[in-house]
Protein backbone atom coordinates (compact mmCIF):
# COMPACT_ATOMS: atom_id res chain seq x y z
CA UNK A 1 0.00 0.00 0.00
CA UNK A 2 1.49 3.33 -0.74
CA UNK A 3 2.40 5.63 2.11
CA UNK A 4 0.84 8.98 2.12
CA UNK A 5 2.22 11.87 4.24
CA UNK A 6 1.72 15.76 4.13
CA UNK A 7 5.12 17.89 5.02
CA UNK A 8 6.08 21.41 4.74
CA UNK A 9 7.56 22.77 2.35
CA UNK A 10 11.74 22.35 2.49
CA UNK A 11 14.63 24.05 0.17
CA UNK A 12 14.69 19.73 -0.72
CA UNK A 13 11.35 19.83 -2.05
CA UNK A 14 11.81 23.24 -4.32
CA UNK A 15 12.13 21.82 -7.88
CA UNK A 16 8.94 18.93 -7.18
CA UNK A 17 6.86 21.91 -5.65
CA UNK A 18 7.53 24.01 -8.68
CA UNK A 19 6.99 21.55 -11.14
CA UNK A 20 3.35 21.56 -9.53
CA UNK A 21 3.05 24.60 -9.24
CA UNK A 22 3.80 24.91 -12.56
CA UNK A 23 0.93 22.15 -13.02
CA UNK A 24 -1.40 24.11 -11.09
CA UNK A 25 -0.88 27.22 -13.71
CA UNK A 26 -1.09 25.56 -16.61
CA UNK A 27 -4.47 24.23 -15.13
CA UNK A 28 -5.64 27.63 -14.76
CA UNK A 29 -4.08 28.89 -17.92
CA UNK A 30 -2.04 31.32 -15.98
CA UNK A 31 1.20 32.36 -17.02
CA UNK A 32 4.05 31.26 -14.16
CA UNK A 33 7.18 33.15 -14.26
CA UNK A 34 10.17 32.66 -12.00
CA UNK A 35 9.24 36.37 -10.49
CA UNK A 36 5.77 34.85 -9.36
CA UNK A 37 7.43 31.18 -8.24
CA UNK A 38 9.93 32.83 -6.43
CA UNK A 39 7.88 34.85 -4.56
CA UNK A 40 5.32 32.18 -3.34
CA UNK A 41 8.20 29.94 -2.53
CA UNK A 42 9.53 32.90 -0.53
CA UNK A 43 6.13 33.39 0.92
CA UNK A 44 5.35 30.00 2.27
CA UNK A 45 9.11 29.31 4.14
CA UNK A 46 8.91 32.84 5.23
CA UNK A 47 7.47 32.31 9.69
CA UNK A 48 6.20 35.80 9.38
CA UNK A 49 4.14 35.85 5.86
CA UNK A 50 0.33 34.67 6.40
CA UNK A 51 0.58 32.01 3.48
CA UNK A 52 1.56 28.66 4.10
CA UNK A 53 1.82 25.52 1.94
CA UNK A 54 2.01 21.78 2.27
CA UNK A 55 3.30 19.19 -0.02
CA UNK A 56 1.75 15.62 -0.29
CA UNK A 57 3.80 12.90 -0.60
CA UNK A 58 3.47 9.36 -2.16
CA UNK A 59 5.75 6.79 -1.11
CA UNK A 60 8.20 9.80 -0.70
CA UNK A 61 7.66 11.58 -4.06
CA UNK A 62 6.04 15.03 -3.93
CA UNK A 63 2.67 15.05 -5.98
CA UNK A 64 0.70 17.72 -4.34
CA UNK A 65 0.33 20.94 -2.48
CA UNK A 66 -1.67 23.16 -0.79
CA UNK A 67 -1.69 26.63 -0.07
CA UNK A 68 -3.54 28.11 2.70
CA UNK A 69 -3.76 31.73 4.81
CA UNK A 70 -5.69 32.82 7.84
CA UNK A 71 -8.57 35.32 6.57
CA UNK A 72 -10.68 37.80 9.10
CA UNK A 73 -14.27 37.24 8.46
CA UNK A 74 -15.89 40.56 10.08
CA UNK A 75 -19.39 39.55 10.05
CA UNK A 76 -17.99 36.94 12.89
CA UNK A 77 -15.83 38.87 14.56
CA UNK A 78 -12.89 35.97 14.18
CA UNK A 79 -10.22 34.38 11.90
CA UNK A 80 -11.55 31.60 9.29
CA UNK A 81 -9.05 30.40 6.84
CA UNK A 82 -8.60 30.44 3.08
CA UNK A 83 -7.46 27.88 1.23
CA UNK A 84 -5.99 29.83 -2.24
CA UNK A 85 -4.51 26.69 -4.35
CA UNK A 86 -4.61 23.00 -3.94
CA UNK A 87 -3.25 20.64 -6.66
CA UNK A 88 -2.59 17.25 -7.50
CA UNK A 89 -0.20 15.58 -10.12
CA UNK A 90 -2.83 14.47 -12.60
CA UNK A 91 -0.81 10.80 -12.76
CA UNK A 92 -1.66 10.40 -9.12
CA UNK A 93 -5.39 11.39 -9.14
CA UNK A 94 -7.96 9.39 -6.98
CA UNK A 95 -4.85 9.06 -4.45
CA UNK A 96 -6.20 10.17 -1.58
CA UNK A 97 -3.72 12.99 -1.67
CA UNK A 98 -6.36 15.94 -2.31
CA UNK A 99 -8.21 14.38 0.63
CA UNK A 100 -5.25 14.34 2.56
CA UNK A 101 -4.01 18.01 2.18
CA UNK A 102 -7.52 18.98 2.63
CA UNK A 103 -7.50 17.27 5.73
CA UNK A 104 -4.14 18.86 6.85
CA UNK A 105 -5.80 22.39 6.07
CA UNK A 106 -8.92 21.44 8.39
CA UNK A 107 -6.27 20.24 11.01
CA UNK A 108 -4.60 23.26 11.42
CA UNK A 109 -7.45 25.26 11.15
CA UNK A 110 -9.31 23.38 14.10
CA UNK A 111 -5.56 24.00 15.63
CA UNK A 112 -6.16 27.55 15.13
CA UNK A 113 -9.85 27.63 16.38
CA UNK A 114 -10.49 29.04 12.43
CA UNK A 115 -14.71 27.77 12.58
CA UNK A 116 -14.67 27.29 8.70
CA UNK A 117 -11.72 27.04 5.68
CA UNK A 118 -13.59 29.25 2.39
CA UNK A 119 -11.73 28.36 -1.28
CA UNK A 120 -13.21 28.73 -5.06
CA UNK A 121 -11.94 26.55 -8.03
CA UNK A 122 -13.37 26.98 -11.48
CA UNK A 123 -17.13 26.00 -12.68
CA UNK A 124 -15.77 23.24 -14.65
CA UNK A 125 -13.39 22.32 -12.24
CA UNK A 126 -16.08 18.91 -11.89
CA UNK A 127 -13.20 16.20 -10.93
CA UNK A 128 -11.87 18.56 -7.90
CA UNK A 129 -15.85 19.68 -7.25
CA UNK A 130 -16.89 16.38 -6.82
CA UNK A 131 -14.13 15.99 -4.06
CA UNK A 132 -14.94 19.02 -2.83
CA UNK A 133 -19.11 18.17 -2.37
CA UNK A 134 -17.86 15.00 -0.02
CA UNK A 135 -15.43 17.28 2.50
CA UNK A 136 -17.29 20.94 2.41
CA UNK A 137 -21.04 22.55 1.49
CA UNK A 138 -20.72 24.78 -1.19
CA UNK A 139 -21.61 28.24 -0.21
CA UNK A 140 -23.99 30.41 -2.54
CA UNK A 141 -21.64 33.16 -3.22
CA UNK A 142 -20.39 34.50 -6.29
CA UNK A 143 -16.89 35.75 -6.92
CA UNK A 144 -16.13 39.41 -8.52
CA UNK A 145 -12.60 40.68 -9.56
CA UNK A 146 -12.17 44.33 -9.64
CA UNK A 147 -8.90 45.37 -10.95
CA UNK A 148 -6.79 48.97 -10.38
CA UNK A 149 -5.62 51.29 -12.72
CA UNK A 150 -8.00 49.66 -15.70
Amino acid sequence: MAKLEIVSPSPALKADWRRLYDGYAAHYKREMTDRIADAVWGWINDPAHELEGAIALLDGKPVGLAHFRRMPSPLRGADVGFLDDLFVDPSVRGSGAAAALLAHVRSVAAARGWELTRWITADDNYRARTLYDKVAKKAGWNTYEMKTGD
